[in-house]
């Protein structure tokens, strides 16, 4: 009996504080590391397109994506969240920062907000895709079959192709 008490125990637990729940983006498991990064090679002033897609999908896999995407906001410091919030929040920092070349790093370094830091990256690094996309436009436009496979040639097409459409 006393194990079916537990579980009532942990299942009310869990409903009643968000970190407990594995569903939950207040959810962080006990092997989360803050010093790791999301992607290599990390965000430099080349690579926001493709970077920022695979923080995301790293981000959403962590059940963390709603940190930057604007869905959860900081709460007010004397909300019951704010604590949880601020524990979540300040690993996804920490996991931005980690994925950030160095000269990047050190312009949001201050900055406390998973979101804000969010926001400047792309307000900064996103204007340049658009001379991103016109040069994978000529790529396409020159790309050759030459002696390659079918397979081969498509697949190359296809990269190029799906960065543009990203």
């Amino acid at each position: 009996m006393d194990e079916k008490n537990d579980k009532q125990e942990v299942q009310i637990s869990s409903q009643s504080d968000p970190s407990l729940n594995v569903h939950s983006p207040y959810y962080l498991h006990l092997g989360e590391n803050p010093a790791i990064a999301l992607v290599s090679p990390v965000l430099d002033s080349s690579n926001y397109n493709s970077c920022s897609r695979l923080m995301i999908t790293a981000l959403s896999a962590k059940n963390k994506s709603e940190f930057v995407d604007g869905t959860i906001r900081r709460p007010t410091p004397d909300h019951s969240l704010y604590s949880t919030w601020k524990r979540c929040n300040n690993m996804v920092v920490s996991w931005l920062v980690h994925s950030i070349s160095p000269p990047i790093r050190q312009s949001v370094l201050w900055m406390d907000d998973a979101r804000d830091i969010w926001k400047d990256l792309k307000s900064r690094y996103s204007q340049g895709d658009l001379l991103r996309i016109s040069d994978l436009q000529q790529q396409m436009a020159s790309i050759r079959q030459g002696g390659r496979f079918v397979s081969e040639y498509f697949t190359k097409l296809r990269v190029i192709w799906d960065e543009v459409e990203s």
